[in-house]
């Protein structure tokens, strides 16, 4: 892999991290609408608040944050793999 293509796979790295950033924010915003005094570590476990799984809205923003970082883990391996 040239230097440029590294460079071009570090910036899309860096683009997916902002863009989890801001969905995690999102679902957790969402989340505290559904269910008040939620934390950010209660968004990882939404199985111990049926309220969220009960939240069609809910569950549609947090597969959209769970496809980010499949995405985001999927560049790093190949990042790892080239370096």
């Amino acid at each position: 892999m040239s230097s440029k293509d590294a460079g071009v796979l570090q910036t899309i790295d860096q683009v997916l991290l902002q863009l989890i950033d801001q969905q995690e924010r999102k679902v957790l915003e969402l989340g505290l609408r559904i269910h008040p005094g939620l934390t950010p570590e209660d968004i990882r476990n939404p199985q111990d608040f049926p309220d969220l799984l009960e939240s069609y809205q809910w569950n549609f923003e947090d597969g959209i944050l769970a496809g980010l970082k499949s995405a985001h883990m999927a560049l790093r391996a190949k990042l790892l793999e080239s370096g």
